[in-house]
Protein backbone atom coordinates (compact mmCIF):
# COMPACT_ATOMS: atom_id res chain seq x y z
CA UNK A 1 0.00 0.00 0.00
CA UNK A 2 3.03 2.10 0.48
CA UNK A 3 5.27 3.72 -2.14
CA UNK A 4 8.27 2.47 -0.04
CA UNK A 5 9.11 0.08 2.86
CA UNK A 6 12.00 -0.44 4.95
CA UNK A 7 12.32 -3.77 5.93
CA UNK A 8 14.60 -4.27 9.44
CA UNK A 9 14.66 -8.03 9.22
CA UNK A 10 17.34 -8.00 6.13
CA UNK A 11 17.69 -4.23 5.54
CA UNK A 12 16.18 -3.44 2.77
CA UNK A 13 14.35 -0.35 0.87
CA UNK A 14 11.13 -1.86 -1.03
CA UNK A 15 9.63 0.30 -3.49
CA UNK A 16 6.15 0.61 -5.12
CA UNK A 17 6.68 -1.26 -8.62
CA UNK A 18 4.97 2.41 -10.26
CA UNK A 19 7.24 4.47 -8.89
CA UNK A 20 9.61 6.38 -11.73
CA UNK A 21 13.05 6.24 -11.56
CA UNK A 22 13.22 10.01 -10.70
CA UNK A 23 10.87 10.12 -7.54
CA UNK A 24 13.17 6.70 -6.01
CA UNK A 25 15.87 9.30 -3.91
CA UNK A 26 12.68 11.64 -2.67
CA UNK A 27 10.83 7.93 -0.93
CA UNK A 28 14.64 6.58 -0.37
CA UNK A 29 15.56 9.42 2.52
CA UNK A 30 12.15 8.43 4.27
CA UNK A 31 13.36 4.84 4.23
CA UNK A 32 17.13 5.63 5.19
CA UNK A 33 16.21 7.60 7.70
CA UNK A 34 14.62 4.72 9.41
CA UNK A 35 17.37 2.59 8.72
CA UNK A 36 19.08 4.84 10.88
CA UNK A 37 16.92 4.90 14.01
CA UNK A 38 16.59 1.17 14.54
CA UNK A 39 17.37 -0.43 18.00
CA UNK A 40 17.51 -3.77 17.97
CA UNK A 41 17.80 -6.33 20.66
CA UNK A 42 20.51 -9.64 20.71
CA UNK A 43 18.24 -11.85 19.08
CA UNK A 44 17.79 -8.97 16.21
CA UNK A 45 14.24 -8.20 17.51
CA UNK A 46 13.41 -4.79 16.58
CA UNK A 47 12.41 -2.93 20.55
CA UNK A 48 12.52 1.01 19.15
CA UNK A 49 13.05 2.47 15.86
CA UNK A 50 13.05 6.84 16.42
CA UNK A 51 9.81 7.68 18.86
CA UNK A 52 8.12 4.10 18.69
CA UNK A 53 8.24 1.83 20.87
CA UNK A 54 7.85 -1.87 20.15
CA UNK A 55 6.59 -3.18 23.23
CA UNK A 56 5.56 -6.87 23.49
CA UNK A 57 2.22 -6.32 23.43
CA UNK A 58 1.51 -2.85 21.53
CA UNK A 59 3.28 -0.98 19.50
CA UNK A 60 3.64 3.11 20.45
CA UNK A 61 3.99 5.71 18.86
CA UNK A 62 3.81 4.63 15.44
CA UNK A 63 1.97 7.44 13.69
CA UNK A 64 3.97 9.90 15.66
CA UNK A 65 7.31 8.27 14.32
CA UNK A 66 6.31 8.37 11.01
CA UNK A 67 5.09 11.85 10.79
CA UNK A 68 8.59 12.88 12.35
CA UNK A 69 10.64 11.14 9.81
CA UNK A 70 8.52 12.31 6.83
CA UNK A 71 9.17 15.87 8.45
CA UNK A 72 12.80 15.25 8.39
CA UNK A 73 12.66 13.72 4.47
CA UNK A 74 10.79 16.95 3.45
CA UNK A 75 12.94 19.28 5.04
CA UNK A 76 16.21 17.09 3.19
CA UNK A 77 14.14 17.16 -0.29
CA UNK A 78 13.26 21.37 0.52
CA UNK A 79 9.85 20.99 -0.01
CA UNK A 80 7.35 23.75 -0.18
CA UNK A 81 4.47 24.57 1.48
CA UNK A 82 1.25 23.67 -0.24
CA UNK A 83 -1.72 24.33 0.84
CA UNK A 84 -4.14 21.35 1.12
CA UNK A 85 -7.94 19.90 2.24
CA UNK A 86 -8.31 16.46 3.58
CA UNK A 87 -11.65 15.02 5.35
CA UNK A 88 -13.08 18.86 5.52
CA UNK A 89 -9.73 20.12 6.92
CA UNK A 90 -7.66 22.83 5.42
CA UNK A 91 -4.08 23.76 6.34
CA UNK A 92 -0.56 24.09 4.92
CA UNK A 93 1.99 21.53 4.59
CA UNK A 94 5.36 20.54 3.72
CA UNK A 95 4.17 17.19 2.72
CA UNK A 96 0.71 17.25 0.80
CA UNK A 97 1.00 13.64 0.16
CA UNK A 98 2.56 11.53 2.86
CA UNK A 99 0.91 11.47 6.45
CA UNK A 100 -0.23 15.12 6.04
CA UNK A 101 -2.50 15.20 9.14
CA UNK A 102 0.20 13.23 11.18
CA UNK A 103 2.86 15.95 9.65
CA UNK A 104 1.10 18.96 10.57
CA UNK A 105 0.31 18.15 14.12
CA UNK A 106 3.67 16.85 14.65
CA UNK A 107 4.77 20.24 12.96
CA UNK A 108 2.86 22.01 15.78
CA UNK A 109 4.52 19.88 18.71
CA UNK A 110 7.79 20.92 16.97
CA UNK A 111 7.11 24.67 17.03
CA UNK A 112 6.55 24.29 20.72
CA UNK A 113 9.60 22.18 21.74
CA UNK A 114 12.14 23.36 18.71
CA UNK A 115 12.81 20.80 15.55
CA UNK A 116 16.29 20.27 17.19
CA UNK A 117 15.01 18.50 19.55
CA UNK A 118 12.55 16.49 17.65
CA UNK A 119 14.47 15.60 14.79
CA UNK A 120 16.99 13.93 17.54
CA UNK A 121 15.22 12.13 19.24
CA UNK A 122 13.87 11.02 15.74
CA UNK A 123 17.36 9.53 14.38
CA UNK A 124 19.05 8.53 17.97
CA UNK A 125 15.72 7.01 19.00
CA UNK A 126 15.61 8.72 22.45
CA UNK A 127 13.21 10.07 24.97
CA UNK A 128 14.49 14.19 24.78
CA UNK A 129 11.72 15.22 22.68
CA UNK A 130 9.11 13.19 24.86
CA UNK A 131 10.62 14.51 28.29
CA UNK A 132 10.95 18.32 27.26
CA UNK A 133 6.99 18.31 25.56
CA UNK A 134 6.17 16.94 29.14
CA UNK A 135 7.60 19.53 31.07
CA UNK A 136 6.54 21.91 28.72
CA UNK A 137 2.66 20.48 29.18
CA UNK A 138 2.23 17.09 31.40
CA UNK A 139 3.51 13.63 30.59
CA UNK A 140 -1.06 12.59 30.24
CA UNK A 141 -0.73 15.33 27.34
CA UNK A 142 2.29 13.71 25.65
CA UNK A 143 0.45 10.44 25.54
CA UNK A 144 -2.88 11.57 24.43
CA UNK A 145 -1.11 13.53 21.74
CA UNK A 146 0.62 10.09 20.69
CA UNK A 147 -2.45 8.10 20.90
CA UNK A 148 -4.03 10.79 18.81
CA UNK A 149 -1.57 10.52 16.06
CA UNK A 150 -1.70 6.38 16.13
CA UNK A 151 -5.66 6.44 15.93
CA UNK A 152 -5.03 9.44 12.89
CA UNK A 153 -2.67 6.69 11.00
CA UNK A 154 -4.74 3.28 12.47
CA UNK A 155 -7.88 5.02 10.95
CA UNK A 156 -6.34 6.13 7.38
CA UNK A 157 -4.41 2.63 6.40
CA UNK A 158 -8.26 1.46 7.37
CA UNK A 159 -9.47 3.72 4.90
CA UNK A 160 -6.68 2.51 2.14
CA UNK A 161 -7.35 -1.06 2.71
CA UNK A 162 -11.52 -0.38 1.95
CA UNK A 163 -10.43 1.45 -0.99
CA UNK A 164 -8.67 -1.34 -2.59
CA UNK A 165 -10.90 -3.97 -2.01
CA UNK A 166 -13.57 -1.15 -3.50
CA UNK A 167 -11.39 -1.14 -6.69
CA UNK A 168 -11.40 -5.38 -6.85
CA UNK A 169 -15.20 -5.57 -6.79
CA UNK A 170 -16.46 -5.19 -10.46
CA UNK A 171 -20.45 -4.85 -9.67
CA UNK A 172 -21.30 -2.23 -7.46
CA UNK A 173 -23.41 -4.36 -4.15
CA UNK A 174 -24.55 -4.11 -0.82
CA UNK A 175 -21.29 -4.79 0.36
CA UNK A 176 -19.41 -2.07 -1.32
CA UNK A 177 -22.12 0.29 -0.40
CA UNK A 178 -20.97 -1.00 3.70
CA UNK A 179 -17.81 -0.50 2.72
CA UNK A 180 -18.24 2.67 1.41
CA UNK A 181 -20.28 4.14 4.70
CA UNK A 182 -17.34 2.77 6.51
CA UNK A 183 -15.07 5.28 4.75
CA UNK A 184 -17.14 8.28 5.31
CA UNK A 185 -17.07 7.28 8.81
CA UNK A 186 -14.16 6.99 9.49
CA UNK A 187 -12.94 10.25 7.59
CA UNK A 188 -15.40 11.84 9.94
CA UNK A 189 -13.37 10.27 13.17
CA UNK A 190 -10.00 11.58 11.98
CA UNK A 191 -11.42 14.79 10.97
CA UNK A 192 -13.03 15.23 14.84
CA UNK A 193 -9.72 13.42 16.21
CA UNK A 194 -7.42 15.84 14.88
CA UNK A 195 -9.28 18.88 15.91
CA UNK A 196 -9.80 17.40 19.53
CA UNK A 197 -5.59 16.93 19.34
CA UNK A 198 -4.97 20.53 17.77
CA UNK A 199 -7.22 21.95 20.97
CA UNK A 200 -5.46 19.93 23.54
CA UNK A 201 -2.04 21.10 22.14
CA UNK A 202 -3.04 24.72 21.91
CA UNK A 203 -4.81 24.89 25.43
CA UNK A 204 -2.24 22.40 27.42
CA UNK A 205 1.09 24.55 26.19
CA UNK A 206 -0.03 27.80 26.77
CA UNK A 207 -2.02 27.58 29.56
CA UNK A 208 1.01 26.06 31.31
CA UNK A 209 3.03 29.20 29.78
CA UNK A 210 1.14 31.75 31.15
CA UNK A 211 1.42 31.13 34.58
CA UNK A 212 5.08 31.37 33.70
CA UNK A 213 5.20 34.72 32.59
CA UNK A 214 6.92 37.04 34.82
CA UNK A 215 7.78 40.03 33.58
CA UNK A 216 7.05 42.56 30.18
CA UNK A 217 8.79 40.86 27.79
CA UNK A 218 7.61 37.31 29.05
CA UNK A 219 4.12 39.01 27.79
CA UNK A 220 5.29 39.93 24.72
CA UNK A 221 7.38 36.73 24.00
CA UNK A 222 4.07 35.04 24.76
CA UNK A 223 1.58 37.31 22.22
CA UNK A 224 3.83 36.24 19.53
CA UNK A 225 4.27 32.75 20.14
CA UNK A 226 0.70 32.55 20.09
CA UNK A 227 -0.52 34.87 17.62
CA UNK A 228 2.25 33.13 15.17
CA UNK A 229 0.70 29.48 16.07
CA UNK A 230 -2.22 30.13 14.23
CA UNK A 231 -0.10 29.61 10.21
CA UNK A 232 0.33 26.12 11.75
CA UNK A 233 -3.46 25.34 12.19
CA UNK A 234 -5.76 23.07 10.52
CA UNK A 235 -8.92 24.56 9.98
CA UNK A 236 -12.73 23.20 9.58
CA UNK A 237 -15.76 25.33 8.64
CA UNK A 238 -17.31 27.06 11.37
CA UNK A 239 -13.92 26.40 13.14
CA UNK A 240 -13.62 29.07 16.38
CA UNK A 241 -11.30 27.42 18.88
CA UNK A 242 -8.25 28.84 18.12
CA UNK A 243 -10.15 32.29 17.88
CA UNK A 244 -12.07 32.41 21.19
CA UNK A 245 -8.76 30.80 22.82
CA UNK A 246 -6.53 34.05 21.46
CA UNK A 247 -9.18 36.56 22.30
CA UNK A 248 -9.66 35.04 26.22
CA UNK A 249 -5.82 34.90 26.58
CA UNK A 250 -5.31 38.36 25.55
CA UNK A 251 -7.44 39.48 28.05
CA UNK A 252 -5.60 38.41 30.78
CA UNK A 253 -2.33 39.04 29.27
CA UNK A 254 -3.85 42.65 29.60
CA UNK A 255 -4.47 42.22 33.36
CA UNK A 256 -1.44 40.41 33.93
CA UNK A 257 0.75 43.46 32.41
CA UNK A 258 -1.25 45.99 34.31
CA UNK A 259 -0.12 43.87 37.40
CA UNK A 260 3.76 43.49 36.68
CA UNK A 261 3.23 47.34 35.31
CA UNK A 262 2.16 48.72 38.41
CA UNK A 263 4.61 45.68 40.69
CA UNK A 264 1.62 43.96 42.08
CA UNK A 265 2.50 40.38 40.37
CA UNK A 266 5.57 39.85 42.76
CA UNK A 267 3.05 40.76 45.82
CA UNK A 268 -0.07 38.46 44.00
CA UNK A 269 1.90 35.25 43.90
CA UNK A 270 3.59 35.76 47.56
CA UNK A 271 -0.32 35.79 48.56
CA UNK A 272 -0.53 32.93 46.43
CA UNK A 273 2.37 31.05 47.97
CA UNK A 274 1.13 32.30 51.59
CA UNK A 275 -2.18 30.16 51.47
CA UNK A 276 -1.05 27.19 49.38
CA UNK A 277 1.83 26.63 52.27
CA UNK A 278 -1.39 27.37 54.13
CA UNK A 279 -3.30 24.55 52.54
CA UNK A 280 -0.57 22.21 52.61
CA UNK A 281 0.75 22.55 56.50
CA UNK A 282 -3.67 21.73 57.17
CA UNK A 283 -3.27 18.75 55.26
CA UNK A 284 -0.42 17.46 57.18
CA UNK A 285 -2.17 18.14 60.24
CA UNK A 286 -5.29 16.17 59.33
CA UNK A 287 -3.18 13.45 57.76
CA UNK A 288 -1.48 12.76 61.63
CA UNK A 289 -4.99 13.29 63.02
CA UNK A 290 -6.57 10.84 60.71
CA UNK A 291 -4.18 8.33 60.07
CA UNK A 292 -3.07 8.71 64.12
CA UNK A 293 -6.70 7.64 64.96
CA UNK A 294 -6.73 4.92 62.45
CA UNK A 295 -3.13 3.33 64.37
CA UNK A 296 -4.48 3.51 67.45
CA UNK A 297 -7.48 1.70 66.37
CA UNK A 298 -5.94 -1.41 64.54
CA UNK A 299 -3.44 -1.40 68.41
CA UNK A 300 -6.76 -1.76 69.95
CA UNK A 301 -7.76 -4.64 68.10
Amino acid sequence: MAEANYFYKNTSIYFNEHISDNNLEDFAIHECIHYLQEVKDKRNYLIRMGLCDYTEFKIYGLGLNEAAVQLMASRINAMPKESVKYFGINFETISPSCYPLECCLVNQLAYITGENVLFESTIKSNDNFKKVFSNLTSPSTFMAIQNAIDDIFNDEEEIIKLNNKITQIDDRNKKVDGMIKKIDELKHEIMLIFMRTQNLIISSYFDKAFNQIYDLDGIEQYRQKLYTFRDLLGFTEGYTFFNDYYVSKMEELDKKYNLIENGQLETSIKLISKKENTFIKLLKVLKKIIFGSVSKQENIN
